[in-house]
């Protein structure tokens, strides 16, 4: 049976918005974007848009309830109190954390997450949920053996919650943390990768020359190699198509040039960067060079929350600022980088990211009534500017509702993660000796 939502206005990302639009959805897959004349109205959204289910391409969901957690320190400091918090809890604390963290992606309108997970309980939580994503298990150190035990062992943990709209992926953390022997470990196993990369001084100071505060820690670190992070990768012949490289904050222009030319695709996360103090990530010259880029909101570790709209509002701000030009970053540009650019840097463009006939039919409903940006002008600025997770009336994945404005009831969900950030909060444990882990 065909299925017709409409609204004042359909934005489809990669074709023009259609005004008093709709998207009919047969099972779980778009039929027709066009015109509510047309296609009827079915159930009808007043004062709002039709948008691509958002996609959120870096997350750490079992981060969800960090918020505030060492704010104001140095980055590395930052990174210690982490491991410090994370070593208090268990399994069960990490999947509730984790199942607070899909919830508030579903009711942001994201369908689509490409998570970084610590444990895997990411994968089992978005599953829970109905949330679509790549599940990239972290690995550590300087020892490849790495995927052999701890990538295996999570691996085996999640399997059963793995589907097409559910993939396993891995993550190296960083060049800093991972030797170039594990890296190409990572990279025989033939599924996505994300690294961060470049995302901070501290890292830059470590790897150029071993300075800085993680000397403590040397032992567990990859020793200084005389270079930046984006350099040091290509030299190991380790900067390879479909890689996504979280942050790319410190980045110079033979950098940016690099980056390009391997095809990497880098997943912006601003208001992390700016909280943490790392700095702006030069994305207007990203651009300009034929890096895709795709926003994300990194976790509430570093970044107040997981609510894409605010991202995409820092992420024009910061752009603008860095450039001092009000055209550096325009409302439906930013709106394509949590949208079709990150769905092209997850590798799923051709399923998601716009509203086009064939793609899957993962949508948000987000209204607009009662904001500034009513009547309309431009549709992708009042979405971009004016929306919010309070503003997000109706999230489908795979034309299945996850998310109804008013009907979804969270509320034991959010109280089992509420006390695992209780426990985060107050039980003692020894100081870590493992290296950095985000």
């Amino acid at each position: 049976m065909t299925r017709v939502l409409s609204a004042d206005w359909v934005v489809p990302v990669g074709t023009p918005p259609i005004e008093d639009g709709a998207v009919a959805i047969d099972n779980s897959r778009i039929s027709a974007v066009g015109p509510a004349a047309e296609l009827g109205e079915g159930e009808r959204f007043p004062d709002a848009a039709i948008v691509p289910g958002l996609v959120n391409a870096h997350t750490h969901l079992e981060y969800a309830v960090y918020a505030g957690f060492g704010d104001g320190l140095r980055f590395d400091e930052w990174i210690l109190v982490h491991m410090e918090r994370k070593a208090r809890i268990e399994w069960d604390d990490y999947l509730a954390i984790a199942r607070a963290g899909a919830a508030s992606c579903l009711r942001s309108g994201v369908t689509m997450v490409g998570d970084a997970s610590f444990s895997g309980a990411a994968a089992v939580a978005a599953a829970d949920l109905g949330l679509g994503g790549i599940v990239y298990l972290e690995v550590f150190g300087q020892d490849e053996t790495e995927i052999e035990t701890r990538f295996a062992a999570n691996r085996a943990r999640i399997e059963p919650d793995l589907t097409d709209r559910l993939v396993l992926g891995v993550s190296p953390h960083a060049p800093y943390t991972c030797s170039p022997e594990l890296y190409r470990a990572c990279e025989r196993l033939g599924i996505p990768t994300v690294t961060h990369l470049a995302e901070s001084e501290a890292e830059l100071d470590w790897l150029r020359a071993g300075e800085g505060h993680w000397k403590p820690f040397a032992a567990e670190l990859t020793p200084p190699v005389g270079t930046t992070p984006v350099r040091h990768l290509p030299r190991e012949g380790l900067l390879r198509p479909g890689l996504v490289a979280a942050h790319c904050v410190k980045v110079d222009e033979d950098e940016i040039a690099l980056l390009a030319e391997h095809d990497i695709s880098v997943a912006h996360c601003p208001r992390s960067n700016a909280l943490l103090g790392c700095g702006i990530a030069p994305v207007a010259e990203l651009l300009a060079a034929g890096v895709t880029v795709a926003l994300g909101t990194d976790s509430p570790a570093s970044a107040p929350s997981l609510d894409i709209f605010e991202e995409l509002r820092t992420a024009v701000f910061a752009a603008r600022a860095r450039a001092e030009r009000p055209n550096a970053l325009s409302p439906d540009r930013a709106l394509e980088l949590a949208t079709l650019s990150a769905a092209r840097a997850l590798g799923l463009d051709d399923a998601i990211g716009s509203l086009a006939p064939g793609k899957r039919a993962d949508l948000t409903v987000v209204s607009l009534a009662g904001s500034p940006y009513l009547p309309w002008e431009d549709p992708a600025a009042a979405v971009v500017f004016g929306g919010s997770p309070e503003r997000v009336q109706l999230t489908l994945v795979d034309g299945e509702e996850r998310y109804r404005k008013g009907e979804t009831d969270w509320h034991e969900l959010l109280s089992s993660a509420a006390d695992a950030r209780g426990r985060l909060l107050r039980r003692e444990t020894p100081r870590p000796s493992a290296a950095p882990a985000r």
